[in-house]
């Protein structure tokens, strides 16, 4: 626990001075009681002493004193609070290898059902973007509240050749960051399209310059990256990771299939598919999120639980002075309420 005035603490001092005080008066009282012990009428008036139930109200009163002296210091505590995750990219793979078998029914179905199945568990408030990529990267549905127009649009997803991983992250960011200028021909051509002559070319839009953040210090938005397999084209990854670290946005990466791959064949031709779980490890932990495996469709499923309840609550570090206040209001209420009902005054 941390404190925004933390010279306030020294008031704490205070509340011995409190308890030698209170001490004193009872010393002092029983010192009165003393004179009259010969007086056996006023003995037997005064009958059995309240015994422990005297304390209590002082004790209670000064805890109260104890809260508000350290809610005025304004402290800040790490507490668990409902997220401001505003928007959530899900990037996913639709490459060739993504029909593999080792995942039932295959890769491809068992991300589609489990996406559908995370987007159900969302709040309703939190908008939502689908980037499907192969050999390029595309924006199939750009960030919506319609969960409808979403299960539509990764029921649509037609697999291609190849794998641009890191292309797939930098649309993510463009979609979330219009106005940074990212420059997206620099997708296209690391993906193998040709550039246009310098005739046609229209004038580049200049990138706008942004001053980077502590990375997973955005809480808006986030990226959800899957894919089986390993890069092939497109931009390199971590470059991409990089781009989006320094935007404080969080890639979270699941991995499906497996580590050591599979051959598959399609209209004539074979590829070895492999999961490249370093570099997915790499691009969680340059944004400061979390890597996950899905080696099943029910290990799928489980992940998307995970990353719902990870993205609907966040630890945050946040002042709690009105909690503390509100304890101290509630000590003195019960001091000065238990000191009425046996004393039949207040302290």
């Amino acid at each position: 626990m941390t404190f925004l005035w933390p010279q306030f603490l020294w008031l704490l001092l205070a509340l011995p001075l409190l308890v030698a005080l209170y001490l004193w008066l009872l010393h002092r009282r029983k010192a009165v009681a003393l004179n009259y012990a010969s007086l056996s009428l006023v003995r037997e008036a005064l009958g059995k002493g309240p015994g422990l139930r005297r304390h209590i109200p002082p004790v209670l009163f000064l805890l109260a004193l104890a809260a508000m002296l350290v809610a005025a210091a304004r402290p800040l505590a790490v507490v668990t609070l409902p997220s401001q995750q505003e928007t959530i990219i899900l990037a996913m793979d639709v490459s060739g290898s993504m029909r593999a078998t080792d995942v039932k029914p295959n890769r491809l179905v068992a991300s589609q059902n489990a996406a559908k199945a995370f987007l159900a568990e969302l709040p309703r408030q939190v908008r939502v973007g689908i980037v499907a990529f192969a050999g390029t990267a595309q924006v199939v549905q750009p960030p919506t509240l319609s969960r409808e127009d979403l299960v539509a649009a990764i029921d649509k997803f037609q697999m291609q050749r190849a794998t641009a991983i890191g292309s797939a992250i930098v649309i993510s960011l463009a979609e979330l960051f219009p106005d940074q200028g990212i420059d997206l021909d620099t997708v296209a051509y690391a993906s193998g399209r040709p550039r246009p002559m310098a005739i046609d070319a229209a004038p580049k839009k200049p990138e706008k310059e942004f001053t980077p953040v502590a990375p997973g210090s955005y809480s808006s938005a986030a990226i959800i990256l899957l894919t089986d397999g390993q890069r092939t084209t497109g931009v390199d990854t971590l470059e991409a990771a990089k781009m989006a670290a320094d935007r404080g946005v969080r890639i979270y990466t699941v991995g499906i299939g497996t580590v050591d791959g599979e051959t598959i064949g399609f209209e004539g031709w074979s590829m070895r598919v492999r999961l490249d779980e370093e570099t997915l490890k790499k691009v969680a932990l340059q944004t400061q999120a979390e890597y996950f495996y899905a080696g099943t469709a029910e290990n799928l499923k489980k992940v998307y639980e995970k990353l719902s309840s990870r993205l609907t609550v966040e630890k945050k570090e946040t002042e709690i002075s009105g909690l503390l206040a509100l304890a101290a209001a509630m000590l003195a209420l019960l001091s000065a309420g238990l000191s009425l009902l046996w004393f039949n005054r207040i302290l």
